[in-house]
């Protein structure tokens, strides 16, 4: 939240002069003020309609679930990295056309974290069900994650101001893959899920790559490593049998582990180090 300031007009001091001419100052307010182009317009459209490509690999995902096995998974796997590609990128689009300018009365980030829902939780959560990987009569404990998820998108403080996730962010489109890929028990599967899900909604700290600070530097640094192995599991994923009777997947797959292993264990770090730097003060 940013504090608002009730302004004291009798109190406040002269503003010095800023040695530019008034003339130039009214051109440069008039320049700030005037519509935008039909082109500029459409350019923000098209970013906004870029955005909704994740919309259409959301429908398809769904559509391939409703079908089911190995192949049909191994697409929505595909697809939920193409939506994580155009929702890593539509900002930097979206900042480029000055999208909140040209396009005010349409809200992309609304647009954005809907989308977000649906590929980075309800639809890998969907895939857990749908590929048995919970056991059977418990599949009503998936509400977990999907509960938590929401939570997470609709705190007001989503993430903290020194640079970090609040609570585990909603990365199960990454969980659902190494669910899937690797040969874990059923219950295993379903403590894992139930975990993370717990885990949103503790005041824990996660790495949030894109800022600043070392540590977010090295993790997206390692991030970018990760999508190498990442890219090439997700490519070699069988058609036609379980990735888990696959001794090269599973390979690939622990060798991919690097990174998720690194993004826990040093979030973790970080939140011990925190809640004892707290208690200490208290």
């Amino acid at each position: 939240m940013i504090p608002h300031f009730a302004e004291n007009r009798t109190s406040m001091p002269k503003m010095k002069p800023t040695g530019k001419d008034p003339k130039q100052q009214q051109a440069a307010a008039k320049a700030r003020n005037v519509p935008p182009t039909a082109l500029e317009r459409l350019l923000g459209w098209c970013v906004h309609g870029y955005t909704a490509l994740g919309l259409v690999a959301a429908a398809i995902i769904a559509v391939l679930l409703v079908r089911g096995g190995p192949d049909a998974y191994r697409w929505c796997f595909l697809l939920m990295a193409l939506a994580t590609i155009v929702d890593a990128s539509d900002g930097t689009l979206a900042r480029l056309v000055r999208i909140k300018e040209v396009v005010p009365s349409f809200d992309g980030r609304r647009l954005d974290d809907i989308i977000d829902y649906l590929n980075y939780t309800f639809l890998p959560i969907l895939l857990i069900w749908r590929a048995d990987l919970v056991p059977p009569g418990q599949e009503a404990w998936l509400l977990v994650p999907l509960v938590a998820s929401i939570y997470g998108f609709c705190q007001v403080q989503a993430k903290t101001d020194d640079g970090f996730f609040l609570g585990f962010p909603s990365l199960w489109n990454v969980v659902a893959l190494y669910l899937y890929v690797l040969p874990l028990g059923t219950w295993t599967c379903l403590a894992i899920v139930l975990a993370l899900g717990v885990m949103t909604f503790m005041p824990s700290k996660y790495l949030y790559p894109s800022q600043s600070g070392q540590l977010n530097v090295v993790a997206t640094v390692l991030g970018i490593f990760w999508t190498i192995p990442l890219a090439y599991l997700l490519w070699s994923l069988p058609s036609s049998t379980s990735p888990r009777t696959d001794s090269s997947i599973q390979r690939i797959a622990l060798v991919s582990l690097f990174y998720p292993v690194f993004y826990m264990g040093v979030s973790w770090t970080i939140t011990l180090s925190h809640w004892s730097r707290r208690s200490s003060a208290s």
